[in-house]
């Protein structure tokens, strides 16, 4: 008797807010967006600190952390859990940031281990296609 193929495990994603930044229908569109692509979504809520957005990385061995900012203080939560991702051995997470992210940023984003900045804008499809091309990559 022939064994039946192991399916795929879905991509894990977890969609974070962080700091006082109470504004999250743009993460929640994501969420969503992910989810009906047929990836594991788990979103943290609002108010998340670094430590508990990495706990949940590592509780639930995330493939992918979506960082959702709308405050202004991108650079600081992005810098500060790229250091944890390295810090506790994460640092094979696909770290992706999106929200009101002034272009200039980008690049300073991307020295802290962030791997792709999405803008106002940007279509859920073009976060999806990225997604399932670069994890894919990082976990093959």
């Amino acid at each position: 008797m022939q064994a039946l193929p192991e399916k795929a495990k879905p991509t894990k994603v977890v969609v974070a807010k962080p700091g006082l930044d109470g504004h999250d229908r743009g993460a929640k569109i994501v969420a969503r967006a992910l989810r009906d692509a047929g990836m594991e979504v788990v979103y943290t809520g609002i108010y998340q600190t670094p430590e508990s957005i990495l706990r949940a990385v590592v509780q639930e061995d995330a493939d992918v952390l979506g960082l959702s900012s709308l405050s202004g203080a991108h650079l600081e939560y992005a810098k500060e859990l790229g250091e944890l991702l390295r810090d506790n051995d994460r640092a094979d997470v696909l770290f992706v940031v999106g929200g009101t992210i002034p272009p200039e940023d980008a690049d300073t984003l991307k020295t802290y281990g962030v791997h792709e900045v999405f803008g106002p804008g940007t279509p859920t499809t073009v976060l999806v296609d990225y997604i399932r091309d670069h994890a894919r990559n990082l976990l093959a």
